[in-house]
């Protein structure tokens, strides 16, 4: 083993057998990992000496060179790949990424202007965002910053980079393969509006989808929801009790529609051969699902890659803000059936 200066979190990971991800979530404390994944990286960690905080690792080196990872949401498992893509290549670059999870509710902008005071960071990544905190607040922040997963071109902030896939050609495509399949009758359960930008722009994608297949978009048709999958399992129940005649549903993550399918199922409904369903951003779990949930994916790595590259380019290089828009693609899996 290296001495302790050069244990890396991928090396604890690797000795605990558990994802970088997982060893971050421990490190900080978050609430989904068990009491005993905790204990054996703590273990590890005390075994190798290894500093998992970016403010130790500055009182020995007497250099800042930590980034900060504002997270919202506490169980979004597509951040949670996006994460550990940055954990690993900012670790192999000395720096340290320091991951902080906030309700879906909280003000991320706020925690961002407490954190700078408090932890003197290089820069920011954002995963996923309220573009009225932005509005309302950002401009107090000073340092590099990436909204990632949320596009902020309209922001317009000399220090506010952004990076997400085009939300509303992704939910465009959901909706447009149910059609294709012969649905009509479609619900969609939807993030909350008011707190998730992202939520607003796949309704657009759906209402353009309807739309161009000359079908008319019922308000009533969806229900919103928090982006997890109790809080999509009632509102899909709360879906169907409002239109049980309903034989497709376009959720708006795949925790969601993972909550869904479990709701359908729970109410005597069979996937796909009764309700088809559809998830957005293409997460691993979703692969290995029953059934296999058909998604609209999201390219996880070249999001954590891009964020990372547009952060370094401003801290390193200076350079302006940019805005990159990645194509959302469908990923076919078995939760959809054409439906006669």
């Amino acid at each position: 083993m290296k001495g302790f200066d050069s244990v890396t979190i991928k090396d604890i990971a690797r000795l605990s057998g558990y994802g970088v991800s997982t060893v971050s979530r421990a490190l900080n404390g978050h609430p989904d990992v068990s009491k005993e994944t905790k204990k054996k990286i703590n273990e590890i960690v005390k075994k190798y000496n290894y500093v998992p905080n970016a403010n130790a690792r500055q009182l020995k080196q007497n250099v800042s060179k930590n980034i900060l990872i504002i997270v919202k949401g506490s169980f979004n498992l597509f951040f949670s790949t996006v994460i550990e893509h940055i954990q690993v290549a900012t670790d192999k670059a000395g720096i340290s990424a320091i991951v902080h999870y906030i309700d879906e509710d909280d003000n991320e902008v706020k925690m961002a202007h407490r954190l700078c005071i408090e932890q003197k960071p290089i820069g920011i990544i954002f995963l996923a965002g309220n573009i009225n905190f932005f509005k309302q607040g950002f401009e107090g922040i000073k340092i590099p910053c990436v909204l990632s997963t949320t596009y902020a071109k309209g922001l317009e902030f000399d220090n506010l980079s952004s990076v997400c896939v085009d939300d509303v050609g992704g939910a465009e495509k959901a909706i447009d393969h149910f059609f294709d399949s012969g649905h009509k009758n479609i619900g969609i359960i939807s993030g909350e509006f008011n707190k998730a930008n992202a939520a607003l722009l796949r309704l657009d994608g759906c209402k353009k989808s309807f739309k161009k297949h000359n079908v008319k978009f019922d308000s009533g048709a969806y229900v919103e929801s928090k982006f997890s999958i109790s809080a999509a399992y009632e509102a899909t129940k709360a879906l169907i009790t409002k239109n049980n005649d309903i034989t497709a549903i376009f959720a708006m993550s795949d925790i969601m529609g993972m909550g869904a399918i479990r709701a359908l199922m729970d109410l005597g409904k069979k996937v796909p051969e009764d309700v088809s369903v559809i998830g957005f951003d293409g997460i691993e779990l979703a692969s290995y699902y029953t059934p296999r949930l058909t998604s609209i994916s999201q390219p996880e790595k070249e999001i954590a890659a891009i964020s990372l590259k547009l952060l370094m380019d401003m801290i390193e290089k200076n350079k302006p803000a940019s805005h990159v828009l990645l194509e959302a693609t469908l990923q076919k899996g078995d939760s959809v059936k054409r439906f006669k």
